[in-house]
């Protein structure tokens, strides 16, 4: 193929390949050629353009393919256009003459029809260049269409649109011609030619104006034509011509000269709507014939018409586009309605035709309101629809109400009105579904009346009318659940008044049937309480039926209907009912057969309907209660179901003979009777019927074969039991379109109506797949089918094999003995219930006999070979189940085989397709079932594919080859080079027309490219060849015009680039992607009118953008730029994909679509948000700007308006006038979407730079580079973005917009304020949040609104943000609305909505209010401590925090309420969280904030906010110190509902004291937080965990529950299990350190126990009888400690855990033996240092609690932990700095060493060896067995020595052995050569002389003394250097000085005359101090200063000394003289100082 890739063809190499591979080079030249002639310079070209055009003429007689000859005629045109012009007219006489030709042979073809396209594609390319000749062009191919065949035709067609395109004006010699011969292929047989002439003339109106004026009428009556036998393709086309037509004609203004000419008369907007009514009304037959057939009274217009025109209908209005339609909108609606009532009344008589003239009517509203009206325009919508149905109603008002005969019979207008009113209801409730809570204002403006309107609909005469009213109500509830509690109401009163009247009934039964389905879309719910309303009604109007004959049919339809739909209302309410409506179910049937023998023979029709109503009725309710409350079906229950159940079926049985006596008017009743048993049936488990079995098996049977059956509706029953890829063979109508909705009708036959909702009124209820659509059930007839043969599978598999056989031969024989289409029905039925038998026993893992098997193949293959290809797919899917469930090899190669022979013998296009199809199901049930059969599989079907004279069979045995290639996986790699060529073949080879067998090839291409998969990526030449290939199908599929197998092209590419991404060119794809996406989309509806290709271009985007977001985003914005045509789409270029997206997501109904948008614009976000900020910052500000403020929309629609009225021109069609706004007036839905992108930017900005969030740094770095963007620059974007949100009308929109708002508060709250220290940026904008919050807290916002608004209330509080008081007020206030209102509990709150509700609204504010006390608390408590450290005052006043005080003042006013509250609801939470079995013990109303009935839904709001209550209770206790300050008070006046919390029931019983009050408030928090923490679910957060932590520490700070914690032992053991098992679990270190300190509380409370009890036992007793005091704390008299018992052991346990996770060489069964590997010491993080430190603290504590000799057990566990972590984590540090741990480890050692235990002298002995011991293990570590371990950090096991030396008592370190290894470590430490080591050595050696013990002094003092002195002498030979060396001087100096203070009076002398020389050996002369460094500077100074103290101190020596050596004496003399000369002469530099200042550094901690 690379040789391909040249200028001019290798026609050598060309030469030299096969037909396929020479087909595949030349395309492949061309492709590249195309490309390249635009890449040459023009004189490159046109030096090779003779070559190339002879190339390219030649190729042209040799029969090119559809693909090549389009690309050929591509690149004739192209190179035209830039080389030379010279022979162009050559060329165009030589495709002429190919023309002419008279050769018709099928070879010769392609070249002629090769021919035409070059023409179209010359003429279309170079234009009016070629106007001169170009008539006899366009004369001689109209005179050679006469004679041409259907692609013939189709190419000439789309020529001429070419030629038309290209020559513009300048063609209108030829216009009428064209129109004549567009006019004959509009109608034509092939649907291919219609599609293409509708093209043709539609690129013709627009140069010629009689097209839209003198011959309009003949247009449309030509368009209604071309409507009758379509397909969806012609639909499309064809309604796009005929709306373009009719908007131009409305909006068009007439040249001056040619108006005259033309037609003088403008056609008004009325004229055009009445043409297209009449081709709605009375289809193609024109106006004269019309007339006569209304006298004649024969039925009118076929279905694809009106579908057709309805689809104009839409274009036509998109086309003006939606500005227009909010002008004109009142006349349009007038008319779409009046379609409906002026229906030829013969034509509605059927209902059939009614519902499927609604359907087209609602299509048309809802996609011209629903798509094209911004929100503003649709509220205005609703206004007119309101006006509508009000205006008849009066209508029906008249008639009803007048009493003259003559008006009476005027009721036809009812008749004829009702199904305007069905319309105008649906579409109000659709309307204002879609804007959700924005509609709020439109319900409350009382001028319009809606809900009045809707509401007095409710009783029209007509039952489809009253369902339509219900429905609509359903929809407002739905989308504003505010509504629903009051509508409820409303309606439940009507319904109790107006039981008197049969329409009321119905009317008003239905309206609250559907508000209850309504209560499962709003989470708010109902209130509890309705359910018994609701239930006691429907009693009373079952009972009260019997009583009045008028009203019995419609009061027992009622009330079981209101029964049914009051069970979606799910378990909690029905639970309460269960009984009554068991009773009620049990008394519907009679108890036994004779009872049901006797009623048969009695009553007349009439009550035979009303029973059968009442039973059919029953059913439909155990029906919904089994399907809605499942977790209610006991077994008790089930048994109480069980009885009725065998007298339903023997009255099934009996209905024939019933029917037969008394007449037809009981087939309706019989009908949905059966249906709703045999649905009731379906879901109960068939053991439940057991003995009836065979009853219902037989009634099945005949069900299906029945005699009366209608006519088949095979798109019913079979889409279900096909498999959905396979459906895509059949019609495109079976696929998903954006016409579905109105498409349906044509697939289910004349006879038959689609779903509508009168068929079926208990479906009011259902919850709808569609969403908000309206439920569309089948006609009974259909429906009772469809269950029968669901049914009849389950029936049929639990029968025994004999009567199995025996139904079987029935229906085989029933098939048998029926003709024509009787026989196809019955076919169609059985075969539907023999693959629901196989689907079942597949399911349900069973088997079938033999017979069955030969039975139900003979019953498949017959239905195989059936005319019908639904019933062949569906036979199929059946055949390949058989062998599924046979899943024997044999039977299957059987299978296959009966198959291949069919194959190989019939001729027939059935069998063929049939046959062909079952081979691939086969494959895809049952995988590969071996090399030979799958060879000869793919033999036949290669083999049919080629089958050119048929196209259905090749796209049939194609889709099979792509099921095949599918399921055969890595055994195909051997076929893939046959299948690809052969796919490329039929791809260059079949014409376009067939896009069917495309689709099928693009499939396989498809399933090729998967089964290759990552192999693609290969560079082997066979890999490289077979990419090629693919990458040239998916080129072929590109260009191919139908939209299906274009996104087949995309699918394929998308595999391609997921396997082979470097092969793929991602420039070219994206550009096609946004192409199809946004072609057009200026005109709103009209992008690609194909649902699928949108949703494989979203697939494809979506896939690309997860791996190479920024380089699709460049190439789509450089696809914009690059556009030549200005007009291309503008969006682009300004907002990108990303706008262009969020503008298409905004536009898009398809709800899989928008998920894809959605997500690709995730993506995006995820990967580009931060790069492009402000781009993403602006779109959704331009998004959400929107919903500022309705008044400012409506400016701007002012000013368009305005702009509109100026020109009426084409300015609609092409907007180029004004720029369109990319995102002009978004949905509330797209808004949320924008509220939650910017919760997201945030979130990703926070993972990357730190500038963000940083705003010094942000403009510093935007300083340097302009380029650069940060989120914190933005920060008054987000805070308005969040602003708008959060004042919407929109519900949802005000929830994201606080959650945006709490999330900006939390990620921006602490950053400071460059310009104004102290403050904080987010300071500015209080107003903002105050005015964001404000709107939430008003009386009718919703609770979940509140809910989030306290939330982010109390964020902002606690985020210190606002310093000042005052303004803190503002939002505190809110908050304290809140409480006032939630005061009275749970009684006050709004009756709109559930129980559940309220609660979560109270606990809102409850925590809320917690979150702010703790903050508060916090506050005070840091600065407490800041005031106690602070050093000055300014200090403190500075500290960051607000007035402290303040915020707990405001907080304290309501403290007393609050704490109430909060206890209150701890309660609640702790009853809640009982388990079930203690469920008879909680109090029957509940608890003070939930209701019994609604606890199940109050448990989850308590989860989410009890810990933070918990926290700020338990805080508040500790607060009161446990002393309520207003007990008294507290009884008195009391809000809270009363609880048992801290008083006793009010009945008056004892009061508790106030202990008790303690005990249970302690218990109640202990018990919540233990129940918590010791089974930690998955999910619980860390925040609550934390919270509960936080709630037990903030306990254990107060004396009193410590003493409860102290002196109960098992309970501290508990908690410390607990705690335990929160540390293994959690590995949050913030959990483990707060885990950590409650243990530490718990020890400490242990040990102010054993020292209170060891107090008092002193005090008792008295100090004479100390021997006989017993022993306190753990281990008694013997210190054993029982694990489990005792809270040593377990403390020990838990700490063990920590250290050990942190330091796993502390366990020694991990290194194996005590210490045998010794390892590197380790530097713990921040975080494991902490916890280490903690358990160190604890550890050290521990020893207290125990008696003597229980300390004696522990102490060796003890130090060895101390130790070890001491040893473990000595690593070295810069300056001698001790790491954290170490220091932890050193702090837990003194505190162990100066234990009263080791002085106890019980326990003195032993821990005075177990110390020795410790020390002797501390020494060892500098030498350790085996060597290694040098690594050690001297300075840290010094000090390890120095405090053993210095903290225990004498004889520890007295011991020769010990002392002498001591002495000998700091001897090594004082010879080090690292100064650090040696001055810290100084240091610690200083706190050992000071010592005053001389017992442990004095031998340290004897061995260093000499060498310390020694060391200080030789400092004069070798000055210091650094500041290191210079404080190693220092520290000496020091120490020396300590010697002298420590000796005694006769040795002092010699010292002091040691200290004097060394000092003054430092000291400098005047000279030598100026040029001295500053370190001998300092030292100088340093010494002189010493030497000015010891001089007066020590007078005697100091004076003998000087006396004895001048030279001392002359150099002291010296240095004080030079020292007084610098002073005068310059102040004393800084730096001295601050050496000198450093020089007095301490060991930092207090371990000495």
């Amino acid at each position: 193929m690379e040789l391909a890739h040249s200028l001019l063809l290798n026609e050598e190499a060309s030469s030299q390949l096969g037909e396929v591979q020479k087909a595949e080079f030349i395309f492949e030249w061309l492709r590249y050629l195309e490309k390249l002639l635009l890449a040459t310079s023009r004189n490159d070209v046109r030096e090779n353009q003779k070559t190339l055009v002879e190339q390219l003429l030649s190729l042209l007689n040799s029969s090119p393919g559809p693909p090549t000859r389009k690309l050929l005629a591509q690149n004739l045109a192209t190179l035209y256009s830039i080389g030379d012009t010279f022979s162009v007219y050559e060329t165009i006489d030589k495709c002429n003459d190919l023309i002419r030709s008279k050769d018709d042979s099928p070879s010769y073809l392609p070249t002629k029809l090769a021919a035409v396209v070059c023409l179209g594609s010359l003429y279309k390319k170079l234009g009016r260049i070629l106007a001169n000749g170009f008539t006899d062009t366009v004369g001689n191919i109209l005179k050679a269409m006469k004679s041409a065949e259907s692609q013939g035709r189709y190419e000439i067609m789309l020529s001429l649109q070419s030629i038309l395109t290209g020559l513009g004006v300048a063609a209108a010699p030829c216009h009428r011609d064209v129109y004549k011969a567009a006019r004959s292929c509009l109608t034509d047989r092939s649907m291919a030619v219609r599609c293409a002439a509708a093209k043709c003339l539609l690129e013709l109106q627009n140069e010629a104006v009689f097209m839209w004026s003198t011959e309009l009428d003949s247009v449309a009556t030509l368009c209604f034509k071309s409507f009758e036998g379509s397909n969806y393709d012609v639909r499309i086309s064809v309604s796009k011509l005929l709306g373009t037509v009719l908007a131009k004609a409305v909006i068009a203004k007439h040249p001056g000269a040619a108006a005259s000419r033309q037609s003088a008369r403008r056609v008004s907007l009325e004229e055009v709507l009445e043409l297209l009514g009449t081709g709605f009304l009375r289809g193609s037959s024109g106006f004269l014939r019309a007339s006569g057939d209304l006298l004649k009274g024969s039925s009118s217009v076929s279905r694809d018409v009106r579908v057709g025109v309805t689809q104009a209908y839409v274009v036509f209005v998109s086309t003006l586009g939606g500005a227009w339609l909010e002008k004109n909108f009142s006349v349009f609606l007038s008319h779409i309605l009046s379609l409906l009532s002026q229906l030829n009344p013969k034509a509605t008589q059927t209902q059939t035709d009614a519902v499927c003239c609604r359907r087209c009517v609602s299509f048309i509203l809802r996609a011209t309101i629903g798509g094209l009206l911004g929100e503003k325009a649709q509220i205005a919508a609703a206004k007119d629809l309101c006006q509508a149905i009000w205006k008849l109603k009066k209508v029906m008002d008249a008639v009803l109400s007048d009493g003259n005969l003559e008006t009476r019979l005027s009721s036809t207008d009812v008749a004829a009105s009702q199904h305007s009113l069905i319309c105008a209801l649906q579409e109000l409730g659709n309307l204002i579904h879609s804007l959700g809570t924005t509609a709020a204002p439109l319900l409350q403006d009382s001028s319009t009346g809606l809900l009045d309107s809707v509401v007095s609909v409710s009783v029209h005469p007509s039952v489809s009318v009253r369902l339509a009213a219900a429905w609509c109500l359903h929809c407002i509830a739905v989308a504003l659940p505010s509504h629903l509690t009051p509508l409820l109401d409303r309606c439940l009163e009507r319904l109790s008044i107006l039981q008197s009247s049969p329409e009321a009934v119905t009317g008003f039964s239905f309206a609250v049937a559907a508000l209850l389905g309504a209560v499962t879309h709003c989470p708010l719910g109902i209130p509890h309480g309705k359910g018994k309303i609701i239930m006691a009604l429907a009693e009373d109007l079952l009972c009260s039926a019997a009583q009045n004959s008028r009203l019995s049919l419609q009061r027992t339809q009622a009330g079981w209907l209101l029964i049914a739909a009051l069970m979606t209302l799910g378990t909690a309410v029905v639970s309460h009912h269960l009984a009554r409506v068991l009773l009620l179910w049990k008394c519907v049937f009679p108890a036994s057969p004779q009872d049901l023998q006797t009623e048969k023979s009695r009553g007349d029709s009439f009550t035979w309907q009303v029973t059968l109503e009442g039973r059919a009725g029953a059913l439909c309710a155990v029906k919904s209660f089994i399907s809605h409350c499942g977790d209610l079906l006991t077994e008790e229950v089930i048994q109480r179901l069980l009885p009725p159940l065998p007298c339903a079926v023997d009255l099934l049985t009996q209905l024939s003979s019933i029917l037969k006596t008394y007449g037809s008017s009981l087939k309706t009743p019989s009908v949905v009777y059966r249906q709703r048993l045999y649905e009731l049936l379906i879901l109960l488990p068939p053991e439940t019927y057991k003995g009836n079995l065979y009853a219902i098996l037989r009634e099945l049977s005949a069900e299906l074969t029945a005699p009366e059956t209608q006519a088949a509706a095979s798109a019913c029953l079979l889409p279900a039991l096909c498999h959905p890829s396979d459906l895509l063979i059949l019609s495109p109508v079976l696929q998903e379109t954006d016409h579905r909705f109105i498409e349906e009708q044509l697939l289910l036959g004349s006879g038959v109506a689609c779903g509508s909702l009168e068929y079926d009124p208990y479906s009011i209820y259902e919850e709808d797949a569609g969403g908000d659509s309206v439920p569309k059930p089948l006609p009974p007839a259909l429906s009772v089918i469809s269950s029968a043969s669901r049914l009849f599978g389950i029936v049929c598999a639990n029968v025994d094999e004999a009567q199995r056989v025996l139904t079987l031969e029935q229906l085989l024989n029933s098939i048998k003995h029926t003709k024509g289409a009787r026989q196809q029905t019955v076919q169609l039925h059985v075969l539907s219930a023999i693959s629901n038998l196989l689907k079942y026993v597949a399911g349900s893992k069973r088997s079938l006999g033999p017979e069955v098997r030969r039975l139900v193949l003979t019953l498949v293959l017959g239905a195989l070979e059936s005319p019908n290809p639904l019933l062949r797919c569906a036979a199929s899917e059946a055949w390949a189940r058989l062998a599924h469930v046979v899943d024997d090899a044999a039977f299957t190669a059987g299978l296959a085989q009966v198959s291949f022979d069919k194959l190989k013998s019939a001729r027939d296009v059935v069998s063929r397709t049939g046959h062909s199809l079952a081979l691939g199901s086969l494959h895809r049930y049952l995988g590969s079932t071996g090399p030979q059969h799958l060879s000869a599989c793919i033999g036949v079907l290669c083999t049919l594919s080629q089958d050119s004279t048929s196209p259905d069979v090749q796209t049939w045995a194609l889709h099979s080859l792509s099921l095949t290639i599918d399921s055969a996986g890595a055994l195909y790699h051997m076929h893939v080079e046959s299948t690809l060529s052969l796919i490329i073949m039929l791809l260059l080879n079949v014409p376009p027309t067939h896009a069917e067998v495309h689709q099928s090839l693009g499939r396989c291409l498809n399933a090729l490219i998967t089964t290759l998969g990552p192999e693609l990526q290969g560079n082997s030449p066979s890999v490289s060849s077979l990419r090629t290939s693919c990458l040239l199908g998916c080129a072929v599929m590109q260009d191919n015009p139908g939209c299906l197998v274009q996104a087949q092209a995309i699918s394929c590419l998308q595999q391609l680039h997921m396997f082979a991404p470097r092969h793929v060119n991602l420039s070219s794809l994206v550009s096609c992607l946004c192409e199809l996406l946004l072609d057009n989309s200026v005109l709103v509806n009209l992008c690609s009118p194909y649902l699928l290709l949108r949703r494989a271009v979203l697939a494809c985007l979506r896939q690309l953008v997860q791996r190479e977001a920024a380089e699709v985003s460049e190439h789509a914005v450089m696809l914009a730029r690059d556009a030549r045509d200005p007009a291309a789409d503008p969006n682009l270029r300004e907002v990108g994909l990303e706008g262009a997206l969020l503008a298409l997501l905004d536009r898009e109904t398809d709800e899989s679509l928008c998920q894809d948008i959605r997500e690709t614009l995730h993506h995006m976000l995820t990967s580009m948000a931060v790069e492009k900020l402000s781009l993403w910052l602006k779109l959704c500000k331009d998004v959400l700007a929107a919903s500022a403020d309705f008044t400012a929309v409506t400016c701007v629609d002012a000013m368009q308006e305005e702009e509109g009225d100026r020109g009426d021109d084409a300015s609609v069609l092409t907007r180029s006038d004004d720029k369109p706004q990319p995102l002009s007036n978004p949905r509330w839905t797209t808004r949320v979407f924008a509220a939650d992108c910017v919760c997201r930017i945030i979130n990703q900005c926070e993972s990357a730079n730190s500038a963000h969030f940083d705003i010094a740094l942000a403009q510093e770095m935007k300083k340097r580079d302009s380029r650069n963007d940060f989120l914190v620059l933005h920060l008054a974007d987000l805070i308005r973005m969040a602003f708008m949100a959060a004042t919407d009308h929109s519900d949802h929109l005000r929830l994201s917009g606080l959650d945006t708002l709490l999330v900006v508060i939390r990620r921006f709250a602490d950053i400071a304020e460059p310009e104004f220290p102290g403050h904080v940026i987010l300071e500015q904008y209080q107003a903002n949040v105050g005015a964001a919050l404000r709107p939430a807290f008003t009386s009718e916002t919703p609770p979940d609104v509140t809910a989030k608004a306290c939330q982010v209330c109390s964020a902002w509080i606690a985020s210190g943000v606002v310093r000042d008081l005052n303004d803190l007020r503002r939002v505190h206030q809110l908050l304290v609305s809140s409480l006032t209102k939630i005061q009275a509990g749970k009684e006050a709150l709004s009756h709109l909505y559930n129980e559940s509700a309220s609660t979560m609204e109270i606990l809102a504010v409850l925590k809320a209010w917690a979150e702010v006390y703790i903050v508060a608390v916090q506050r005070h408590k840091n600065h407490r401590q800041t005031l106690k450290t602070a050093v000055n005052p300014e200090d403190s006043v500075r500290s960051t925090s607000p007035a402290p005080g303040g915020l707990l003042d405001l907080v304290c006013t309501d403290l007393g309420t609050l704490s109430r509250l909060w206890l209150a609801a701890l309660q609640d939470f702790a009853l809640l969280t009982l388990p079930a079995e203690f469920a008879s013990q909680l109090p029957v109303e509940g608890g003070a904030f939930y209701t019994a009935e609604t606890s199940e839904k109050a448990k989850l709001h308590y989860h989410s906010s009890w810990a933070l209550i918990l926290h700020a209770a338990a805080l508040w206790l500790t607060s009161t110190g446990f002393a309520d300050p207003d007990e008294g008070a507290a009884n008195l006046s009391r809000p809270v509902t009363p609880t048992s919390m801290c008083q006793g029931s009010s009945s008056g019983a004892t009061v508790k004291s106030p202990e008790d009050v303690y005990m249970d408030r302690f218990h109640l928090i202990l018990g919540i937080s233990v129940e918590f923490l010791c089974s930690l679910r998955a999910d619980a957060t860390m925040e609550s965990i934390t919270a509960c932590l936080l709630a037990l520490q903030a306990l254990l700070d107060t004396p009193w529950p410590r003493s409860r914690i102290g002196s109960d032992q098992g309970l501290g053991i508990e908690l410390l299990n607990v705690l335990h098992r929160v540390i293994l679990t959690r590995e949050s270190p913030v959990i483990q350190l707060a885990s950590l300190e409650v243990v530490r509380q718990i020890i400490c409370a242990a040990q102010e126990h054993v020292k209170e009890k060891r107090r008092s036992a002193e005090v008792d007793d008295g100090a004479s009888e100390k021997e006989t005091l017993p022993e306190f704390g753990e281990g008694k008299d013997t210190g054993g400690l029982v694990p489990g018992k005792s809270l040593v052991f377990a403390t020990l346990e838990l700490c063990v855990c920590i250290l050990v996770r942190q330091l796993p060489e502390l366990n020694p069964k991990l290194t194996g033996g005590p210490r045998v590997k010794a390892s590197q010491p380790q530097t713990l993080s921040e975080e494991g240092s902490g916890l280490v430190a903690a358990a160190l603290v604890i550890l050290a504590e521990l020893p207290a609690v125990c008696s003597p000799e229980g300390s004696i057990s522990i102490l060796p566990t003890v130090l060895y932990l101390v130790i070890g972590v001491l040893r473990e984590t000595a690593v070295k540090l810069p300056g001698g700095q001790l790491s954290s741990p170490v220091t932890a480890s050193l702090q837990a050692l003194k505190g162990i060493l100066t234990s009263p235990m080791a002085r106890a002298e019980k326990s003195h002995k032993a821990w005075t060896s177990l110390l020795q011991s410790a020390l002797a293990t501390v020494l060892d570590c500098w030498s350790p067995v085996d060597g290694a371990h040098q690594e050690l950090d001297e300075v840290s096991l010094l000090t390890a020595v120095t405090v053993f030396i210095l903290s225990t008592s004498p004889e520890v370190t007295t011991l020769p052995c010990l002392q002498k290894r001591c002495v000998e470590k700091f001897k090594a430490a004082l010879e080090s050569q690292d100064p650090v080591v040696q001055m810290k050595t100084y240091q610690l050696l200083h706190s050992i002389f000071q010592y005053p013990n001389p017992a442990i002094s004095y031998p340290y003092i004897y061995s260093l003394a000499s060498s310390i002195v020694e060391k200080l002498q030789e400092i004069d030979k070798r000055k210091p250097e650094d500041a290191t060396e210079l404080q190693l001087c220092q520290e000496g100096i020091k120490l020396l000085e300590t010697l002298v203070t420590v000796a005694e009076d006769q040795h002092r002398a010699q010292l002091v005359a040691c200290l004097l020389p060394v000092l003054i050996s430092f000291l400098l002369d005047e000279n030598a101090l100026g040029s001295a460094s500053s370190v001998m500077r300092s030292l100088h100074d340093f010494a002189l200063q010493n030497l000015m103290q010891i001089g007066p101190r020590y007078s005697s020596v100091f004076k003998s000394v000087m006396a004895s050596s001048p030279a001392l004496k002359a150099r002291l003399e010296a240095a004080v003289k030079g020292n007084q000369e610098s002073v005068r002469v310059k102040p004393p530099s800084k730096h001295a100082k601050n050496l000198g200042r450093s020089s007095s550094i301490r060991l930092k901690t207090n371990f000495l």
